[in-house]
């Protein structure tokens, strides 16, 4: 992986250059920002930067020994941790690394759901337990393969369980030498304050239309929130995202009817969608993007009301809806609405009980559509 392999983010491979050239590469950093902006890939071009014997002062070679490891995921150096859902008590990232590369190799871009359908538990969650913490010590004491740095990997470090968490802060206390510890968030805010305190952070931010504009069409740059894995979600179909506004459409109709109306057979309604949203079919993954999708569809219902369509990222069909709608959303509600949707994230995170989470969220849309 180079870096002109990689769409945007100049400001983050400059400054990662720039760390290499002045001889200055901290043991501790961690690229965060939004899903499907690059940071995995940027990590990965990074590591192979750094142990490229003949980079130059814009990227790694591509055609050494070296590289040609790196860029096959092979480099001994080069160590991946990730969430993991066991099958036995004793399971560690290593007992799923060919799965992980072929999927990293596989796909530009990809999610936690891409990973989790990938091992075959797309209803589950996964975590990177308290084991692991003995894996990483194990791998990180082998020499170094030729003289160059061995670079730790840890993507969506937020999973890490506290134990874990604990566990990994004494190593970036004292690592050891020629170390380089990458972590890759989408959530760093879900992480221990004091891992936090001990990496130095590198925000990746969202990709710009211009870094999108040789790979997709125009109406889809405009939705995808400069995610180049939305974007690629959305070129390939728009199945999933039209049933994540039924979804939205639904939830809101009926709070709104019974808020405005006093119309007591929605509430039996909502009460059935907070069924069907909790149902083992659905999974805890696709709730949680149903829940991230609200999210957005509230800034835009919100952003719609002050008449500049430029920064408002709709499909037409959620622009028609939202053109009767968005006067619901606004200054008495919008940072509460969004709040609730994201409450309810978390909560089904924790593995909450579903079918209570979202009739919760429904008594509670129809408190704040009141308000409106």
């Amino acid at each position: 992986m180079r870096f002109r392999d990689i769409i945007g983010q100049e400001n983050v491979k400059n400054h990662l250059r720039l760390s290499v050239s002045q001889g200055r590469v901290p043991h501790a950093q961690m690229l965060f920002g939004p899903s499907g902006v690059g940071k995995l890939r940027l990590a990965v071009a990074y590591a192979q930067y750094l142990n490229c014997p003949n980079r130059t002062a814009e990227d790694s070679c591509g055609t050494c020994p070296t590289c040609l490891q790196f860029q096959n995921l092979e480099h001994p150096d080069l160590i991946f941790v990730y969430p993991i859902v066991k099958n036995d008590k004793s399971d560690t990232c290593s007992t799923y690394a060919a799965q992980f590369r072929e999927l990293m190799l596989s796909s530009d871009y990809f999610s936690a759901e891409d990973w989790y359908k990938k091992l075959g538990v797309e209803n589950k969650q996964g975590l990177i337990y308290e084991n692991e913490s003995g894996e990483i010590l194990r791998r990180l004491s082998f020499k170094s393969f030729g003289n160059g740095y061995k670079v730790l990997i840890i993507w969506q470090p937020e999973k890490m369980n506290t134990t874990c968490a604990n566990k990994i802060l004494k190593i970036l206390e004292e690592p050891p030498e020629k170390t380089v510890f990458l972590l890759v968030s989408e959530h760093p805010e879900q992480m221990l304050p004091t891992i936090l305190s001990r990496v130095q952070q590198i925000k990746a931010d969202r990709l710009t239309e211009a870094d999108l504009a040789p790979y997709f069409p125009q109406d889809i740059i405009r939705i995808s929130g400069g995610s180049y894995l939305e974007a690629m979600r959305l070129q390939a179909g728009a199945e999933e995202r039209t049933a994540y506004f039924d979804d939205f459409v639904a939830l809101m109709r009926r709070a709104w009817l019974v808020a405005h109306k006093r119309d007591y057979s929605a509430l039996l309604e909502l009460r059935k969608w907070s069924a069907d949203m909790a149902d083992k079919s659905v999974g805890r993954e696709k709730q949680k993007a149903f829940l991230q999708y609200a999210q957005r569809q509230t800034r835009e219902n919100y952003i719609r009301n002050f008449g500049e369509p430029s920064v408002v990222y709709q499909t037409d069909t959620e622009s028609k809806f939202s053109e009767r709608f968005s006067r619901f959303i606004n200054d008495n509600n919008v940072e509460q609405i969004t709040e609730e949707f994201a409450k309810a994230e978390r909560q089904i995170e924790q593995n909450g009980n579903a079918k209570i989470i979202f009739f919760d969220l429904c008594l509670q849309m129809i408190v704040l559509i009141k308000k409106a």
